[in-house]
C-alpha cells in the first residue's frame, strides 16, 4: 500500500513538472508573438556614399537623381504591395539604377587605369541563406541578374573575370543582356579616370589639390554603388549590390560589394545589408554579417547593430562610407559616416523618404 502512495506521489510531481515546462514553453512562445512588427513589407536602397553635398549640386542634377532614386525604389515596391517575392523587387529596383549613367554602377561605372569598366555585384537570399556574386565582369548589362543566376544556376557564389562573362553568354537568358564594353562609357567618368592619372602625376601637392576641387566625383572615385535590401510580406528578406568599383583600380582590383559579408548580407532571423563605400574597410570589418552578428547573439536592435557598425567600429578602422539594411520586422536604416548618401525608402503604407545630405 506504501509503494502504491509513493507511485501516485512520483506521478504527481512528475505531471507538475511537465506542466510547468509547458507553460514555461507557452510564455517563450507568448514573447515572441508580442514582438513589433513595424512593416509588414518595406523596401530600402542605396545609390552610393560620399562628399554628397548640396553646395556642390546644381537643381537640375538634384532633381536627376530625386526622380531617379524614386522610380527605382517604387518599382521593387510595387512587386512586394502586389505579394511578390524580396528577391525580385530588389532585382527589379537594382537593375533600373545600374541603367542610370547617375550612378557608378552598369551604365554609370567608373573606369579602371586600363581604361574599361568592370562590374561587380552580389545578390543574397535571406530564407535559406544562399548567394552569388560576380567579380570584374565587362560584357553584361545588368550584374546583379548575373549575380542572381549565380546563385539560382550554379553550385558557386563567386565567379569572377572571363569566367563570369562565360558564364553569363552560357546562361542564353533574356534577363543576362551581352553588350560590349562601349556600352558603359560616360564621358563625365572618362575625364574623372583622366584628372585623377593627371593627379598620379603632379609633381606637388597645390597641382593635386587643384585637380580635386576642378572634379566632383575624384573625391569619391571609390564610392558611388548602388544596392537594395527588401522584406516581403510573406517574411523573406534579399539584399543585392552592385558597382563599377575605384576609379583607376589597378591589378583586377575586387572591393567589397561582390564579398558576402562585406558588402551584402541576408539573414530572414535577423536583417538585410547592403553596403557602399571604401571596399577595403569594408572587407576587413565584414560591416555586413557584423551587423546580423550583432542583432544574432548581441541582442542590439538593427539601430543599435548599424550606428556601432557605421559610426565606431568602421571609422576606428578609417574607413569611411554607409549601409542600408532592413530587419525581420521591418524597421529600415540608412547609416553612413560620409558628408552624403544617395538613398530611399518606402514602408508597406506607401509612404516615400528619399535623401541624399546629411541632415
Amino acid at each position: 500500500m506504501k509503494f502504491i502512495s509513493y507511485l501516485f506521489l512520483a506521478f504527481i510531481l512528475l505531471s507538475c513538472n511537465q506542466t510547468k515546462e509547458i507553460t514555461e514553453d507557452t510564455d517563450s512562445i507568448e514573447t515572441d508573438v508580442k514582438a513589433e512588427i513595424t512593416n509588414q513589407f518595406a523596401i530600402v536602397i542605396h545609390g552610393g556614399a560620399g562628399t554628397i553635398k548640396k553646395e556642390n549640386m546644381t537643381p537640375e542634377l538634384e532633381a536627376q537623381y530625386n526622380a531617379k532614386l524614386t522610380e527605382a525604389i517604387k518599382a521593387g515596391h510595387e512587386i512586394l504591395a502586389n505579394g511578390g517575392d524580396a528577391m525580385d523587387a530588389v532585382e527589379a529596383s537594382i537593375r533600373i539604377m545600374e541603367n542610370s549613367p547617375l550612378f557608378n554602377s552598369g551604365k554609370g561605372a567608373v573606369f579602371t587605369h586600363d581604361g574599361i569598366n568592370s562590374l561587380d555585384a552580389s545578390f543574397m537570399d535571406g530564407k535559406t541563406l544562399n548567394a552569388g556574386a560576380i567579380a570584374g565582369v565587362t560584357t553584361v548589362k545588368n550584374p546583379i541578374s548575373l549575380a542572381r543566376k549565380v546563385m539560382t544556376d550554379s553550385e558557386h557564389v563567386l565567379l569572377s573575370g572571363e569566367g563570369a562573362d562565360a558564364f553569363a553568354k552560357s546562361l542564353q537568358d533574356d534577363s543576362i543582356e551581352i553588350v560590349d564594353n562601349k556600352y558603359f562609357f560616360t564621358e563625365n567618368r572618362y575625364q574623372s579616370l583622366k584628372r585623377v592619372l593627371e593627379r598620379e602625376k603632379a609633381k606637388d601637392q597645390k597641382t593635386a589639390a587643384v585637380l580635386e576641387l576642378e572634379d566632383p566625383f575624384l573625391k569619391d572615385s571609390k564610392y558611388g554603388t548602388v544596392g537594395c535590401v527588401a522584406l516581403d510580406k510573406n517574411g523573406n528578406i534579399a539584399a543585392g549590390t552592385s558597382t563599377g568599383g575605384m576609379t583607376n583600380k589597378k591589378y583586377g582590383r575586387i572591393g567589397d560589394s561582390p564579398i558576402i559579408g562585406s558588402g551584402t548580407y541576408a539573414n530572414n532571423k535577423t536583417c538585410g545589408v547592403s553596403s557602399t563605400g571604401h571596399g577595403e574597410y569594408f572587407i576587413r570589418a565584414q560591416v555586413a554579417y557584423d551587423i546580423s552578428a550583432l542583432m544574432e547573439y548581441g541582442g542590439k536592435t538593427l539601430k543599435e547593430a548599424t550606428e556601432e557598425v557605421i559610426q565606431e567600429k568602421l571609422v576606428n578602422l578609417g574607413g569611411t562610407g554607409g549601409i542600408v539594411a532592413l530587419d525581420h520586422l521591418g524597421n529600415i536604416s540608412m547609416e553612413f559616416n560620409t558628408a552624403g548618401m544617395y538613398r530611399a525608402m518606402m514602408d508597406d503604407q506607401g509612404e516615400l523618404t528619399v535623401g541624399m545630405y546629411k541632415e
